[in-house]
């Protein structure tokens, strides 16, 4: 499901996979672990600078997901809003998806997915202009966010998450799903 390569930067013990659309890509951080316990670097700032990913954070945050099979989104912040997200699985699992809605690139109207866990160091970097959900594949799951740019109501975004024309395939049957989500806009994306 990942295509690309793997860059080290100098210092950074976080590898960095490039996902199908531009910009998105997979941060695998090398556990270290001892009888305490595992230490993670989920981000160094000057690091990801020097490799081209812009790692402005504007607020964190943090959603918890009751049951398995809950899907979330499609989510995205329309222009001047727009926003880059970094994230990560921090209880159970998930099936994390990406939709690319940049009119201009090549992969307009593209998906890729990746599966995220509590027991992976991964997470995944989201540029502006690629809409995200997913769904849980554990109970009790949770993912955290680092987002580049304050939330505005008036430009948030959504995408019908089983829209014909993407073609996501969710691995489980839905359990949960807001009406929001349930009765968002089919493809194509709205500005």
């Amino acid at each position: 499901m990942l295509d690309g390569c793997a860059h080290d930067g100098p210092g950074l013990d976080v590898t960095l996979e490039q996902l199908p659309l531009r910009g998105a890509m997979v941060l695998r951080g090398e556990p270290q672990s001892d009888e305490r316990g595992s230490f993670w670097r989920i981000l160094d700032v000057d690091a990801l600078r020097e490799l081209g990913v812009d790692p402005h954070i504007s607020q964190v945050s943090s959603v918890t997901n009751l049951r398995r099979g809950t899907v979330r989104g499609l989510h995205y912040q329309a222009e001047p809003y727009a926003e880059a997200k970094t994230l990560w699985c921090s209880a159970g699992a998930v099936y994390d998806v990406l939709v690319d809605i940049r009119r201009d690139e090549p992969t307009y109207g593209q998906w890729c997915g990746i599966k995220l866990s509590e027991n992976d160091a991964v997470a995944v970097h989201i540029p502006r202009g690629v809409a995200h959900g997913y769904q849980t594949l554990a109970d009790e799951s949770s993912l955290t966010y680092l987002i580049s740019a304050p939330y505005h109501e008036g430009s948030a975004r959504s995408l019908f998450w089983r829209d014909p024309h993407i073609g996501i395939e969710w691995p489980l049957e839905v359990s949960t799903i807001s009406a929001r989500d349930r009765e968002a806009p089919a493809w194509p994306p709205k500005s």
